[in-house]
């Protein structure tokens, strides 16, 4: 299991950016984190990945553990020899190198290149439109592909768990659904953990077994997915549903105010 106990991320030293965060990430499960822009839900991704470091902030109290064994002491890279993959927001290919070299790029942390190849392969049956793609430098894959090759670049090092961070972006809505039954297969295939960032709440806590909303830094509700999609704030604010099931306008939503009993 992947767990995050009360742990806070300061930037630049004083810059108090995470504040108590405490979740867990069952194994062979999804779970979703909700929350706006600036909630702190990317900083609780690279506090978990290492990645902190790269933009000058640490966890400065608190563990992040993955089966008992503290990531939050670890450089990046051994995060990865570890079992923790991040897919960044905003897809992130490297443009200039193929759609195989990308790949090989994601296996940087092994060495046994036939266990590489096989992954590879591996990769292309789980995303076929790849093999085809396998030699054009990634910078002319759509959006979709990109996202599916992203995906798949995490997928080189063998992952226990996989950081997903706003898959959805920018992508038609027809990619969306397909990307987000590839996350719902990697977990039913692979047996893979999932923490899944998400602005999207319905598709969000659609596949996910367990949510967390956060707020200012901090979680401020959980529970299991079924239960969040029935929840009154949560259908209010993150779904845009009023108590008769309907959705409501924009501007109700613009001036809709959060009730503060999450945090009491």
């Amino acid at each position: 299991m992947l767990a995050l106990n009360n742990i806070e991320v300061v930037y630049n030293g004083i810059a108090l950016v995470l504040k108590g965060v405490s979740l867990n990430a069952e194994t062979g499960r999804i779970t979703t984190l909700l929350g706006a822009n600036g909630a702190g839900k990317t900083t609780t991704l690279k506090a978990i990945s290492g990645l902190l470091r790269s933009e000058r902030g640490e966890v400065t109290k608190g563990s992040v553990e993955l089966d008992g064994v503290r990531l939050d002491r670890m450089p990046a890279h051994e995060v990865v020899r570890h079992g923790v993959a991040q897919v960044f927001e905003g897809r992130q290919v490297f443009e200039n190198l193929t759609v195989e070299e990308n790949l090989v790029a994601g296996a940087h942390t092994r060495r046994d290149f036939g266990r590489v190849r096989r992954a590879i392969e591996g990769v292309f049956d789980t995303f076929p439109v790849l093999r085809e793609r396998r030699h054009q430098p990634a910078g002319y894959l759509s959006g979709g592909e990109q996202q599916m090759l992203v995906i798949g670049r995490a997928l080189m090092c063998e992952p226990k768990v996989i950081l997903l961070d706003e898959p959805s972006l920018g992508l038609a809505p027809l990619l969306v659904a397909e990307i987000f039954a590839i996350i719902r297969r990697l977990r039913e295939e692979r047996g893979l953990t999932v923490l899944l960032v998400e602005q999207n709440a319905t598709l969000a806590l659609d596949i996910a077994d367990h949510g967390y909303v956060m707020e200012n830094g901090r979680i401020v509700l959980e529970g299991p997915a079924a239960a969040l999609r029935e929840n009154s704030d949560i259908r209010e604010f993150y779904l845009g549903l009023n108590e008769a099931g309907t959705r409501k306008s924009y501007l109700d939503l613009k001036h809709y105010r959060r009730r503060k009993r999450w945090l009491s």
